[in-house]
């Protein structure tokens, strides 16, 4: 993905600003705890790919997060094993929001970016997924973005629910 100004997820920012309508745009969010406890166990978490390793990911180096690491994200799907090239662009790290996001490389099933977010107001604990997607370039992943965008709901609901205290 060459992603512009507008076509981020801006982990960083509380406020998404818009993006540009070359990608699908998407931003779910769901209460994953509550107080310093789960804050510090949810931080850890998410810094070590946790949310993607609960929801049934494999990924090829589950050391903390590191801006510039270029991974291999592996999921297996009815006997099939798909692999997802990636590239870390960002990593937040405040005392109020934890996390990072990926943009796609080459030979991913779709061309694009995806943030995992933790942050807090008081004593709640959210985790925030943003992505922007759309078809990759290459055959057969652009035939199939249709039925992958479905696979893409269903691992938001998979991430949403990872990190539940």
């Amino acid at each position: 993905m060459s992603s512009g100004p507008d076509d981020s997820t801006h982990p960083e920012r509380d406020e998404w600003p818009a993006t540009g309508p070359a990608y699908r745009r998407s931003e779910v969010s769901a209460v994953v705890g509550h107080g310093e406890a789960d804050w510090a166990r949810q931080c850890s978490a998410i810094l070590r790919w946790e949310v993607k390793t609960r929801s049934g990911f494999a990924v090829s180096d589950a050391s903390p997060v590191v801006a510039g690491a270029r991974l291999r994200i592996t999921a297996r799907v009815a006997g099939i094993t798909v692999v997802e090239p990636v590239e870390v662009v960002a990593v937040v790290r405040r005392a109020d929001r934890v996390g990072f996001s990926y943009r796609t490389l080459p030979g991913h099933p779709v061309d694009g970016e995806e943030a995992f977010v933790l942050h807090r107001s008081g004593d709640v604990v959210s985790l925030s997924i943003r992505s922007l997607t759309r078809p990759a370039a290459q055959q057969p992943w652009r035939a199939l973005h249709p039925v992958l965008r479905l696979a893409q709901l269903v691992a938001r609901r998979r991430y949403l629910r990872a990190l539940v205290a």
